[in-house]
């Protein structure tokens, strides 16, 4: 189901403001519900991807226990593309709704 889909969803995570590669992770579970509990593996490579993309940019922090984080904000761009994304989203969730509401599920012929 993520599948084309993690880019805008790891997007709209940074949305509300900078956050580690953790907190992104955690932001996207809690705000799924739980539906989303992805793997470090799976948002490091999509958070450099953007990085490069010019849709965030990153700095390096040091939090109040000493460790260093790097913190990744939207860019401009990135605020702009998940403008365009969810409008796409909307988009597409619409036409599958449509199709849907006209669907009865078949019985089974067994």
């Amino acid at each position: 189901m993520l599948k084309g889909h993690l880019d805008m969803i790891v997007l709209a995570a940074l949305a509300a403001g900078s956050a580690h590669g953790y907190a992104v992770i955690e932001e996207i579970k809690r705000r799924s519900g739980g539906a989303f509990d992805l793997p470090e593996g799976t948002i490091y490579p999509a958070l450099h991807r953007l990085e490069q993309a010019g849709l965030l940019s990153s700095r390096w922090t040091t939090a109040d226990s000493g460790r260093r984080r790097r913190v990744y904000p939207l860019t401009n761009a990135g605020n702009r593309a998940l403008v365009e994304r969810h409008a796409v989203w909307r988009q597409f969730s619409d036409a599958i709704t449509g199709l849907l509401a006209g669907t009865r599920p078949r019985e089974n012929p067994a």
